[in-house]
């Protein structure tokens, strides 16, 4: 039995709904052994981000060496990286142990509004990680933020990802469009041609952890070798399904359900 490996480089999320907890059940859910660096533990519900408690750089660089000095991993992903030292730490490891299938998820801000990327890290993160990505995943404000563009449309959206791997040295792109109306329609560039990634819209306030969701389904299907196409397909799948099927739980922006994707290919079977 071939085990395929993924590792998460982000923060913890309390509350389960995103980060590193969010991370570990979707490659669970896809078949995929889990391990973690975290970067930052954060107090956090359904309501907002109430703490953020960034760890030592020793601390992140510790947990790295040991995962992959010893497991390794067929893939990798990041998340939050709150300050420019941690993201030049990461990306210093990430070099250093030739990690080739990274998918970096820009996280800048919580659902909730609480920022967790410092102003001053958004240079180091166009300098330092892009360039190391095989893939990145903004939704549109996190696109606008590291190509200085104002998106709007499908055409906005392709020249953001088109910038990030032509100008910033990213392998790939998928600039989400989950923040415009209508159906939320996904922009892939791969360095040669675009693809649209089309999904159903569901009303809910239930979204708290899509993006780390969709990002860490990528890298787990990387990790066993898909395509970058096939990745990005079966990670929409996944998420929509993810979110269609609410769990509800939380006064606030509750957590996707990990558990729809596998329970209705298992349905239909």
């Amino acid at each position: 039995m071939t085990i395929f490996k993924a590792l998460t480089i982000a923060g913890s999320d309390s509350g389960g709904g995103a980060g590193i907890q969010a991370d570990l059940k979707t490659f669970q859910m896809l078949d995929v052994y889990g391990m973690s660096a975290i970067t930052a533990i954060t107090a956090q519900n359904t309501l907002g981000v109430h703490g953020i408690y960034d760890i030592p750089l020793e601390g992140i660089e510790k947990q790295i060496d040991a995962v992959l000095s010893d497991l390794g991993a067929d893939a990798a992903k990041t998340g939050m990286l709150s300050q420019p030292e941690i993201i030049e730490l990461v990306a210093e490891c990430i070099r250093k142990h030739g990690l080739k299938r990274l998918v970096v998820d820009p996280v800048m801000v919580a659902k909730g509004g609480a920022s967790l990327l410092a102003a001053n890290a958004q240079n180091a993160l166009r300098e330092k990680l892009l360039p190391l990505a095989a893939l990145v995943t903004p939704n549109i404000p996190e696109a606008e933020v590291i190509t200085g563009l104002s998106v709007t449309s499908i055409e906005d959206m392709k020249e953001a990802a088109r910038r990030i791997v032509k100008e910033f040295g990213a392998g790939a792109a998928i600039v989400k469009g989950g923040h415009r109306s209508g159906e939320p329609t996904d922009v892939l560039y791969d360095g040669e041609a675009f693809h649209l990634l089309t999904g159903e819209r569901y009303e809910t306030r239930h979204t708290h952890g899509t993006g780390c969701t969709f990002s860490a389904a990528i890298c787990a299907e990387l990790a066993k070798g898909k395509t970058l196409l096939e990745a990005a397909h079966t990670a929409k799948q996944f998420i929509t399904l993810a979110i269609r099927h609410t769990l509800g739980i939380g006064a606030g922006h509750g957590p996707t359900n990990h558990w729809a994707y596998v329970r209705e290919r298992a349905a239909a079977e």
